[in-house]
């Protein structure tokens, strides 16, 4: 598979009982190196299966097909588009941005440097808090959308929590280290969406290279191709998804958890060749258009402090990250790509 991410079966963890064997923080141990050397990795858990994720993008792939009259009915500026939908054109890349960024990426390789974003995305997106009831937003017309969105960002979170202990042990730091700071966190299901009817153009920039700036990203298989990812290295490559796997990725909030052991992976969402075969399929079977994936983002609880962990305090480039309250520092990213101030 030329994505060179490694798929890691979890299996053997969730059968666990009592401490980890050498065989098991050996598999660790491959989590935390993949994290760290790669910043994502492929990621196989039984209890998130092929069907889930079907049905889950079936009812998000109807939710974006819907006139644009209706889906606006759902947007929340004034709550920072933290619930309900963000529209197309609204959140900026940072890369579009972010001097120090822009300049990083003119010194890339051609073969490695980020598609140039001309303005802000062109994706939608719809935040949705798993499990809470505090200001949901509920399309009309969509009975099964709360159990839907519940059920599949329980058990996508259920997987980012096992990565997270599993990374723990691999560091040999305590096995809670990371998800007893992620209790009660701002958690979001967030799936996006792109028209590829309407930006189905080889080239176009869809979601423009960035980082995550929560803890971990999981995603499950998207309809259609198109998500790059950089190495540790620097290295560009695509993102290939197999079926019944998730792609798990390292978030800013990691970053800083780890001194900048674990840099933040850096993505871009573009339509590519592989798109537009993918496209031309769709179209031959009459197939909706709309490119839609499952993403969740986990994050560090609001109140806690962001700061390297342990051992992490000693790396290098500790001292590039002081310590912060992780919902100042959420507000600050907010702020940079633009949806904080559109209120």
């Amino acid at each position: 598979m030329d994505s060179e991410l490694n798929v890691i079966d979890i299996t053997p963890y969730l059968a666990m009982s009592g401490e980890c064997d050498e065989q098991l923080i050996a598999l660790c141990c491959e989590v935390s190196y993949n994290l760290r050397e790669k910043g994502a990795l492929l990621l196989k858990d039984p209890r998130c299966t092929l069907e889930d994720s079907d049905r889950f993008v079936a009812m998000v792939e109807k939710y974006f097909s819907s006139s644009l009259q209706f889906k606006l009915l759902h947007q929340r500026p004034q709550l920072h588009y933290q619930v309900g939908v963000t529209p197309e054109g609204i959140e900026v890349p940072r890369s579009l941005v972010d001097e120090e960024m822009k300049e990083k990426m003119q010194k890339m390789s051609e073969e490695n440097r980020p598609s140039a974003p001309l303005g802000a995305d062109l994706k939608w997106r719809y935040f949705w808090r798993p499990n809470s009831c505090s200001q949901s937003v509920i399309p009309e017309g969509f009975l099964e959308w709360e159990e839907t969105m519940n059920s599949w960002g329980q058990k996508m979170m259920a997987a980012i929590e096992v990565v997270a202990e599993m990374a723990a042990i691999g560091y040999d730091l305590p096995k809670d280290s990371f998800t007893s700071l992620m209790k009660q966190g701002p958690h979001l299901l967030a799936p996006t969406g792109s028209d590829l009817e309407k930006y189905g153009k080889e080239g176009t920039v869809l979601a423009g290279y960035h980082y995550d700036l929560n803890f971990l990203t999981i995603h499950g298989r998207s309809n259609f191709p198109g998500l790059n990812v950089w190495l540790k290295n620097g290295k560009k490559i695509a993102a290939k998804v197999p079926f019944g796997c998730l792609l798990v990725q390292t978030g800013k909030q990691m970053e800083w958890l780890t001194g900048g052991e674990c840099m933040a992976s850096m993505h871009e969402l573009v339509v590519t060749n592989h798109t537009i075969e993918a496209i031309s399929e769709a179209q031959e079977q009459k197939r909706c258009l709309w490119r839609v994936s499952s993403t969740l983002f986990a994050h560090i609880a609001s109140h806690q402090i962001l700061k390297p962990l342990g051992y992490f305090e000693r790396s290098p480039l500790a001292i590039k990250y002081p310590p912060i309250i992780a919902g100042e520092y959420v507000e600050q990213e907010l702020g940079v790509i633009n949806v904080k101030a559109n209120n």
